[in-house]
This record gives structure tokens, C-alpha cells and sequence, in this order.
């Protein structure tokens, strides 16, 4: 039981330290991860490249895969650079390892102290990151030292040692490595496992071998179940790391396992912790130099696994995914396309309230309703998404942005609203056969003319973050307000006169009362992007 306690809180503090490091490393990193996949392009030996670099960052290869499955999901990334990504994950994994076989078990004490003085003293973020990075790489360590210690009775365990005498069989070997890690989630804790045992003398090489095989195979697993729920073209990333790994298992099982231990032992003579983190390194290097090339073949069986297309809906979130939460300011950047998608949806609605009430059309204004409906839908889904988004470490500058987002959709929101109470006048006008005369008809299409530019005008500052343009809609709020004045005294004189009905003036007013409000929403949204 001893044994099994020192074990658990090891591997507890091993996974704790690797994920606080992890962490870190990412704040520190910061937008810089947004550089990063910027930088992919078509070039699929980039996506190895962008892979391997944020699989250090973030120190899982795991993380990496779902990233990426978020990311094509959300239409950041296809298929052809997915694949590079993920060849680069397994790559970018092997880092943990080899930090680990360092053996600096003994200076976890110094090294997480050091990075608490650090933390301690430090007055900007950034410093106070990189003693992060400090204390998560000690207590990494520190893990490994209570999972060695642990392990170190089992040495005169005959028991144990004929269970692990099952380990020659590969199969096994395999079985063993997918299990732990697919019920750990993690192949870097694995192989932290792996490495406290041989550290005890109780594995060798040729019986971790294997056992790698099986981390790769089982780290699939959270790639898998990350993919439920989410568009054919993710389903089939997730499909495509799995036939990744299970396809370079089987040819380094077959033909490469006996050149590749014997390469392993030129390279690192002595040092079973070394030996076995630098036959993690080349399996997953030489797998990706192999497979590399094959690399259309296996996004085309992707497509044979996975077979169909997603068709498009208006109205549902196509931009945001909650994968993407790990990295804020990616997440940022798609949830504002979301917003600018969600505010197109409501310049149709808009329109079409438009023709709705000024050609009598009920059909229009059923129409309105449906996107209405819609329009709320997106926004609940974006709010949560945002409200998931703040609770992830943001900087300063990201919580801002958070916060101008949630106001611009909650008046384009109310822009929608506006809509709608248009799409009902239009029907109150229908059912009660109440028309306008040619004169108000002629203001109401000047001011719906107004309102609709002021509001296509505030979306696009939004989009391109342009001060001159947020201008632009202020100078024409005191338009839309003279306007509506003006509207408004002059249908009152139609009244006065008889030459509108007293039904039609009570639609006349609510409806440049709703144009005059949707100018003040998109006055908002532009004074927002003024003030940042």
C-alpha cells in the first residue's frame, strides 16, 4: 500500500508539475502562439515545424492534438496542415523526456526554491511567469524522486519482477503503454513512469521499447474523444493521429524496433533513463522522416474513414470551438469573427424587416422571427464561450478585449431586437390592412437607408479596429437623431391633415423609434472601438 500511495502522489506531482510548467511556458509564450500558427502556411514541413514548437510550449502532445482538432473545426487550419501539426506533436513530446532524464532529482528542492524567490521578489508578470516555469520543472522532479523512491523496494520483489518479465512480449509491452496512458491522459507521464522504473533497474530497453509504441498509440485517445460532436472535417484529424501512430507502430515493430535499439545503444552506451528517452526521441523522429511522405495518403483515408460533408448553416457557430479556450488569444481572434458573422446575420434580419413592413409582405416578417431566434442562439453561445475564455489565465490587454467583445454583442443584440419589433409592425400593418402614404413611405426609406449604413459602418470598425471609421458613425448619430425629429413632427402634420390614418402614424413613429434606437446600438459599438 506504501508503495502504491508514493507511486500515486509521485505521478500526482510529476503530472502536476509538468502541467504548472506547461502553463507557464504558455503565458510566457503568450500572443506569440498566435505568431506561431500564423506561420503556417500550405508547407507542410511548417505544421511539423509549429507542431514540435507549441508541444514544448505546452508540454503535451496530448493539448497539441486536441488544439488542433479545435482548430480545424473552427476552419483555422484544413486538413493538409492538421496532418504536418500533428507529425510535429510527436515530435515536440520527446522534449519532456529528455529534461527528465537529466536526473536532477536532487536539485528539485533548490530549483523549486529558486523559483519561489523569484516569484517572490518579482514585480512584472513576465518575471513572475518564468518563476512559474521554475517551480513547475522542480516539482516535476520532485515527483520523479517520490516515484523512484517508491519504486525502489519492488527491486527484491520477485513478483514484481516475473510481471514484468511479461514485458519481452511486445504485445504486451503495447497493451501495458496504451492503457496506463490513455487512462492517464498523458504519454509524457507515462514515459515518467517508465523512466522511474528503469531508474530502479527493474526495465530495460528492449522492454520499454514497446511500451513507447503503446504511450503513442494511447495518447490517440483524448484526440478521439475531443473530436465527439464536433464537424466531419475534425472528426477526421482526430482519425488521422490515430492512423499516424498506428501505422508507425506497426512498421517500427515489424522491420525498424532491432536497428532502432541498436542505434540507441551506440548513441547512449550507459544510463537506462537516457537510453530510453533517446529511443522515445527516434522512434517518433524516424516515424515522422517515414511517414512525412505518405503524408496525402493518410489524410485521404481519413476521408474514406470519415466520409461526407458538413453543409453550412446560417445561424450556428462556425468559428469558435471550447478547444481553442487553451489558447486565449486565438480564441479571441475567432470569437470576434463570430461576432462579425452574428452581426451579418442580423443586417439580413434587418433588410428583410425592412421589406417587410414597406411592401406589406407577412411572409418577410416570419422570416424575421426565424432569424430572430437564431440571433439568440449565437449570442448565448458566444457569451458562453467568452465567459470560458475570461476564466483562462488572460493578460491584461486580453481581458479588455473580452470585455469590448461581450458589449459589441450585446448591442448588436439589441440591433436584432429593433428588428424584430419591425417584423411585428410589418404584421400588425398586414392583419389590420393599414398602409402608409407615398410621403411617409419616402422618409421611412431615407431613415431605414441611415441606420442600416450607420450600422454596416460599425461593423466594420469592429472588424478592422479603425478609429477613423468609428468616427464616421458618430458624425451621423446626430444625422439619424435630427432625422427622426424631423420624421416625427412632420407624420404629425399628416395626421393633422387626414392624409395618414391615425393606425398607420402609431406603426409610422414606433418604427423610426426602433430606427433611431438601432442608430444609438451602432454608436455604441463605434464608440467602443474609439475608446480602445
Amino acid at each position: 500500500m506504501e508503495i502504491a500511495i508514493g507511486v500515486i502522489g509521485g505521478l500526482s506531482l510529476f503530472i502536476f508539475g509538468m502541467t504548472y510548467m506547461g502553463n507557464a511556458l504558455q503565458k510566457t509564450a503568450g500572443s506569440k502562439l498566435k505568431q506561431i500558427l500564423a506561420a503556417l502556411t500550405n508547407k507542410r514541413i511548417m505544421g511539423v515545424f509549429v507542431g514540435a514548437v507549441v508541444t514544448m510550449i505546452v508540454q503535451s502532445s496530448s493539448a497539441t492534438t486536441v488544439m488542433t482538432v479545435g482548430f480545424v473545426n473552427a476552419g483555422l487550419m484544413n486538413l493538409n496542415q492538421a496532418i504536418g501539426v500533428i507529425m510535429g506533436a510527436n515530435i515536440g513530446t520527446t522534449v519532456t523526456a529528455q529534461l527528465v532524464a537529466f536526473k536532477l532529482t536532487d536539485a528539485a528542492p533548490l530549483i523549486i526554491g529558486a523559483g519561489m524567490v523569484l516569484y517572490l521578489i518579482g514585480k512584472k508578470k513576465k518575471t513572475k511567469d518564468v518563476a512559474e516555469i521554475f517551480i513547475g520543472f522542480g516539482i516535476l522532479f520532485l515527483g520523479m524522486a517520490l516515484m523512484k523512491e517508491a519504486i525502489e523496494p519492488l527491486e527484491e520483489s520477485q513478483i514484481f519482477i516475473d510481471i514484468l518479465s511479461n514485458f519481452n512480449n511486445p504485445l504486451i509491452g503495447i497493451l501495458a503503454g496504451f492503457g496506463i496512458t490513455a487512462l492517464l491522459q498523458s504519454s509524457s507521464a507515462t514515459t515518467g513512469l517508465l523512466l522511474a522504473v528503469a531508474g530502479s533497474g527493474l526495465i530495460t530497453v528492449e522492454m520499454a521499447f514497446p511500451i513507447i509504441f503503446g504511450q503513442n498509440i494511447g495518447t490517440c485517445v483524448t484526440a478521439m474523444i475531443s473530436s465527439i460532436g464536433a464537424n466531419k472535417t475534425a472528426r477526421r484529424a482526430a482519425v488521422m493521429h490515430l492512423l499516424f501512430n498506428l501505422i508507425g507502430t506497426a512498421i517500427f515493430l515489424i522491420v525498424l524496433r532491432k536497428p532502432v535499439e541498436s542505434l540507441v545503444f551506440m548513441i547512449t552506451p550507459t544510463g537506462i533513463e537516457r537510453q530510453i528517452a533517446n529511443a522515445h526521441t527516434l522512434f517518433n523522429v524516424i516515424n515522422v522522416a517515414i511517414m512525412y511522405p505518405f503524408a496525402n495518403q493518410i489524410v485521404k483515408a481519413s476521408k474514406r474513414i470519415i466520409r461526407g460533408e458538413d453543409l453550412p448553416k446560417e445561424g450556428q457557430l462556425k468559428y469558435i470551438d471550447n478547444r481553442l479556450i487553451a489558447t486565449p488569444s486565438i480564441a479571441l481572434t475567432q470569437a470576434s469573427k463570430e461576432v462579425l458573422s452574428m452581426g451579418k446575420l442580423v443586417e439580413k434580419q434587418f433588410v428583410t424587416a425592412e421589406d417587410a413592413l414597406l411592401n406589406g409582405d407577412e411572409s418577410l416578417a416570419l422570416e424575421v422571427f426565424e432569424m430572430e431566434k437564431r440571433i439568440n442562439d449565437l449570442n448565448r453561445g458566444i457569451l458562453e464561450f467568452l465567459v470560458k475564455v475570461n476564466k483562462a489565465s488572460l493578460t491584461n490587454a486580453e481581458k479588455d478585449i473580452v470585455s469590448t467583445i461581450m458589449n459589441v454583442i450585446n448591442d448588436i443584440e439589441r440591433v436584432g431586437d429593433h428588428a424584430d419589433n419591425i417584423g411585428e409592425l410589418a404584421i400588425y400593418n398586414v392583419e389590420n390592412e393599414v398602409g402608409f402614404s407615398e410621403k411617409a413611405k419616402s422618409e421611412l426609406k431615407e431613415m431605414f437607408d441611415l441606420a442600416h449604413d450607420m450600422y454596416k459602418t460599425s461593423l466594420l470598425s469592429f472588424k478592422t479596429a479603425n478609429y477613423e471609421i468609428g468616427l464616421e458613425v458618430l458624425k451621423k448619430e446626430n444625422l439619424l437623431n435630427k432625422m427622426e425629429k424631423e420624421h416625427r413632427s412632420n407624420h404629425i402634420d399628416r395626421l393633422n391633415e387626414n392624409i395618414c390614418l391615425p393606425q398607420s402614424g402609431i406603426i409610422f413613429l414606433d418604427c423610426i423609434s426602433n430606427l433611431e434606437r438601432i442608430g444609438d446600438h451602432s454608436t455604441n459599438i463605434a464608440q467602443l472601438i474609439i475608446n480602445v
